[in-house]
């Protein structure tokens, strides 16, 4: 019987005692949720409201802001990346510097948030216990979509009242409008949830959209300066630029937001109640119709190669872009010394464009950071769905089990920083050699954090989940750390900050080669620990 089939022969019940249940849920999914939903908050407000002061040091009089205003006007690469500029107030140009990057952090919490506590439910088993319980249909769902509510509006107030200095207007809209952004993925996740039979499918399928409204805003904004390309609204990062906070606010906008996440709520809700638990309408297949799956390696290539099929295109067309960047970054720049001392920072002491390389291939080693995390972690989701046991009971040992999965994840980490460098020869069409091995110089650290997710994961599985806390601290440092001009032994807790700054930069192997070891130890450790403790503990 199909999936549709069966939801339709299920029993109908009330409306009300179709959510019986959902307070103590959404009780549970927060207590579950203490650490996470309040580090991405903190990650995000942090980035917002350290913007105003950083701004200030580096566009501190009228003069200088109208500007950038200027510039901006005539700069398409960096209007695709960051959108325009509707007021040059520093709560205006707080808005046009993150508002892009916190709507999108705002939209990869929520769907974390509604997958985490619906379809990994389901794959688990977990769900179909607690639903044998006096638990209404939609109200896991309804649930999952109130804690993504509640994190949102606590991110929306936090950002309110740490900008209400620059205007509480603009503020009160800045808020609002990343809120809007998380809710509409999150309700666009609880659609997705419903198709697919794979909590990784569904929070693969839905970064993807996401993606895909990030390239439709960056498209429309690179073709006109004011927001008002088609392509712009048809994303909802479009729509919270297009709010203009501290820019004569929009507030209709705030319509759109609300509309688009009433009315997937509403398919999302129709669809819950048409189908059994554990089941999806989008039927899953087997296996693959041909090869083989002989090995642990090859499973795990099996399951990983989509996600490192992602990763690759979206490093190599990120680094088209920034590549593509650089002229125009430079030329943005121009005579700002604060501006200059930033990227110098980030970037090394070398010329201007050298040091605007080595800062964007840093931060997309930082991001590779979060990518070879979430392969590592691909182990800790194989046990603890119970996965791993069938295999793990038959003639393979758990260091070939999980040595396939490390060899896509450290190897995977090579091929995405390697496609990045060719992205950015690409966008800034010269000096291939110095960017790929800036690009590779990246590698020891990105492997360092890989392999303490390894240890974490070996000495418990119940602390795994802590690698991604350590990856977002390190996100954090090296993004806005530069900017606050943070003290170097703030700077220095991250592995990057050992590396040397390159292109431009003095190579330095003895950095390079002591974090490779304290890889190696990190990963060894690891595996020796996994080899003694019992499984799913």
């Amino acid at each position: 019987m199909t999936a549709v089939t069966a939801g339709r022969f299920a029993p109908r019940v009330g409306e009300g005692r179709q959510l019986a249940g959902t307070g103590t849920l959404l009780r549970f999914a927060l207590r579950r949720d203490r650490v996470m939903i309040p580090v991405w908050i903190a990650v995000n407000a942090l980035m917002v409201l350290s913007m105003p002061n950083s701004l200030e040091g580096l566009y501190g009089t009228a003069a200088e802001r109208a500007d950038l205003v200027r510039q901006m006007e005539t700069n398409t690469s960096l209007r695709a990346m960051v959108g325009p500029i509707f007021d040059d107030s520093i709560g205006g140009l707080t808005a046009w510097r993150v508002g892009v990057f916190a709507g999108l952090l705002a939209a990869v919490m929520s769907l974390l948030v509604v997958v985490r506590h619906t379809r990994d439910e389901e794959e688990s088993g977990r769900q179909e216990l607690i639903s044998s319980a006096m638990v209404g249909r939609r109200a896991p769902l309804t649930a999952a979509l109130l804690a993504a509510a509640v994190a949102n509006g606590v991110l929306a107030l936090i950002v309110a009242g740490g900008l209400a200095g620059q205007g509480g207007v603009g503020a009160l809209a800045f808020g609002l409008g990343i809120a809007g952004v998380g809710m509409v993925f999150a309700t666009m996740a609880a659609i997705v949830v419903q198709l697919t039979e794979s909590a990784r499918l569904a929070r693969g399928l839905t970064s993807a959209v996401l993606g895909a409204a990030f390239v439709l805003r960056a498209a429309g904004d690179s073709a006109a300066d004011d927001g008002s390309s088609v392509l712009t609204w048809l994303s909802p990062s479009g729509w919270l630029e297009n709010l203009r906070p501290y820019g004569q606010e929009r507030w209709w906008v705030l319509l759109l937001f609300a509309g688009a996440a009433v009315i997937q709520g509403a398919i999302a809700y129709e669809l819950a109640g048409r189908r059994d638990v554990g089941m999806s309408f989008l039927p899953t297949r087997p296996g693959p119709a041909e090869g083989r799956l002989a090995t642990a390696g090859a499973l795990a290539w099996r399951l990983q190669r989509g996600s490192v099929l992602g990763w690759s295109i979206g490093f190599f067309l990120a680094g088209v872009v920034y590549g593509a960047m650089t002229e125009g970054a430079a030329d943005l720049v121009g005579d700002n010394d604060n501006a200059r001392e930033i990227f110098q920072r980030m970037g090394g002491q070398s010329g201007l464009t050298d040091a605007f390389l080595a800062s964007m291939i840093g931060i997309m080693g930082l991001i590779a950071a979060l990518y070879i995390v979430a392969s590592v972690l691909r182990l800790h989701g194989e046990e603890t769905s119970q996965r791993a046991e069938p295999i793990l009971a038959n003639a393979v040992g758990r260091l070939r089990w999980a040595s396939g999965h490390l060899l896509i994840a450290f190897g995977g980490a090579a091929l995405i920083m390697l496609l990045s460098g060719l992205g950015f020869a690409v966008g800034y069409g010269h000096e291939l050699g110095p960017i790929l091995v800036a690009c590779l110089v990246q590698l020891p650290a990105i492997w360092t954090i890989g392999g303490l997710a390894v240890l974490l994961h070996g000495v418990s599985a119940r602390v795994a989940v802590a690698a991604w806390a350590v990856a977002g601290a390190v996100l954090l440092i090296g993004w806005i750390g530069p900017a606050l001009d943070l003290p170097p032994a703030v700077l220095d807790v991250s592995p990057f900050g050992h590396l040397p700054k390159l292109p431009g930069g003095e190579m330095a192997w003895t950095p390079v080669l002591v974090l490779t070891a304290i890889a190696v130890a990190l990963v060894a450790g690891g595996l020796a620990a996994l080899r003694r403790r019992d499984m799913s503990t």
